[in-house]
């Protein structure tokens, strides 16, 4: 049944893969303004904008129905809880609602951008993701130390600060079995698994385009690479509160626990060492490949952007050369399982397809909104981005941006101090408040995944939503008045 879906989802995608050779080349010959690193630009024009203007608001009834059944079915009853389990329901769920939204986005004309998000966005998207889950798993930090409130906030420290610069998903799948490991002879360990998807999944990749997927695309619409180091005052204000919050948290639910198993894990100390360093170079040949492979240095990539995909070609070798250089008791002592990124990829496929219907009235109607000050793009930016991927949002919010303006380039908005703000509430908007569910940013799921089968109860989506409402929201709120207003 696995390989079943397996096919299936391939079938899937080499059919878009195939349409999009043929489509990609009538854009390089026709419309050479349509980038590949730029797949928004694609439906930017006034044409399709009018068209965005005559899609139907029911459209996005199928992206309402994903969600509810990420949020409903794991905890309407015992029998649809074991039935969400199975990686492959998820997929059948994915495919059915994407094909929801499929045949009306076809009928309305608007096939060419959909091909565009699973060719250019989703298999680029999970192609990163995996490299980095794979190869990341690769890597052993071995060890229990005491699992203690400091010891878990140095923890939470370390994992923020490596986020910025081997991803969130790199950060959060090399410190998530650790951390976990470190408190498994804890039971209350459902808040740090929660802190550390707020910290290292996603405030901490505030600093570079490496950390997280919206900074990516910023990247390559033109920012700077070290621009996104002017966000590090927003990510330290909110990190300190954080970490303050969790401390304490935990060092009142650490006082809660048996004395049998604070011993327990007082005596089961294991120095702490690391094995499988090979795979830091297969993890800096990931990194490389995204910084350096694109448009930026290779030109040729914005005539002829099939030649883009040499960036997710390296990433599958750096995966290949894991594989062959990596021990295999390594990943064995991780329990490492492709679980976690299936489900990903297979939630994700519908997902994108999903939200297509989202994105494009949220562009065509954006201005109608009244968005114009920094602290209503940081909110509405935030906003969609907890429940549509944060990477596209930004786009959505950016083009938003610069129609506002008036202006067609990310360097006029740099050039501007007071747009220039916009940018920046862009940004922390869309990398923050990816924390608000487990779908505002894939390292989320992944991170609750590898949770689950370490036995943690996780929260379910809703849940999870009151956490975030009640401790994030409040430090969102202190970031509005200190930098946004």
């Amino acid at each position: 049944m696995r390989h079943l879906s397996s096919t299936l989802l391939l079938t899937v995608l080499l059919t878009f893969a195939g349409t999009s050779f043929s489509l990609v080349a009538q854009e390089t010959s026709e419309s050479p303004e349509i980038q590949m690193e730029q797949p928004s630009e694609a439906t930017a024009g006034s044409e399709e904008n009018h068209k965005g203007e005559d899609l139907p608001y029911w459209t996005v009834i199928p992206f309402v129905f994903i969600l509810l059944s990420i949020a409903v079915l794991p905890i309407a009853s015992h029998t649809t809880m074991h039935w969400w389990e199975d990686n492959n329901n998820k997929l059948i769920v994915a495919i059915a609602l994407g094909a929801c939204s499929f045949f009306p986005l076809v009928y309305f004309g608007w096939f060419h951008t959909i091909v565009h998000t699973i060719v250019f966005e989703y298999i680029p998207f999970i192609v990163l993701l995996g490299s980095l889950y794979y190869i990341s798993g690769g890597i052993v930090l071995r060890g229990d130390i005491e699992a203690t409130p400091l010891n878990n906030t140095l923890f939470l420290i370390v994992g923020t600060l490596l986020s910025s610069f081997i991803g969130t998903t790199g950060a959060s799948m090399l410190l998530i079995r650790p951390i976990l490991n470190t408190n498994s002879e804890r039971k209350h360990v459902v808040h740090t698994v929660i802190f550390f998807i707020f910290l290292v999944s996603n405030i901490g990749g505030s600093l570079t385009p490496l950390g997280d997927p919206p900074l990516f695309l910023g990247y390559l619409q033109g920012v700077p690479f070290t621009w996104t180091f002017k966000l590090f005052p927003e990510m330290l204000l909110a990190s300190v509160i954080l970490l303050i919050i969790y401390f304490i948290w935990d060092s009142i639910k650490y006082k809660s626990e048996a004395i049998k198993d604070i011993r327990k894990d007082k005596s089961q100390i294991v120095p702490i060492s690391l094995s499988g360093q090979v795979n830091f170079i297969w993890l800096l040949g990931v990194i490389f490949s995204v910084a350096f492979i694109n448009k930026n240095y290779f030109p040729e990539i914005e005539e002829n952007h099939l030649l883009g995909f040499s960036r997710e070609i390296i990433m599958l070798i750096m995966v290949v050369l894991s594989i062959y250089t990596s021990k295999k008791r390594d990943r064995e002592a991780n329990k490492f399982t492709l679980h976690p990124i299936a489900e990903v990829a297979y939630l994700f496929i519908g997902i994108f397809i999903c939200m297509i219907p989202a994105l494009i009235l949220l562009e065509s109607n954006g201005k109608t909104l009244g968005i114009t000050e920094p602290w209503q793009f940081f909110w509405a930016t935030g906003l969609f981005s907890s429940v549509l991927d944060n990477a596209p949002t930004y786009l959505t919010f950016l083009s938003l941006a610069k129609g506002y303006l008036g202006y067609t380039t990310v360097q006029q908005i740099l050039a501007n101090p007071a747009a220039e703000a916009l940018l920046k509430a862009i940004s922390v908007g869309s990398v923050f408040m990816g924390a608000n569910s487990y779908i505002g940013n894939a390292p989320n799921f992944m991170v609750k995944s590898v949770a689950e089968e370490n036995k943690i109860k996780m929260p379910s989506f809703g849940a999870y939503m009151l956490f975030s409402f009640g401790i994030l929201f409040p430090v969102f709120i202190l970031l509005t008045f200190v930098f946004f207003l």
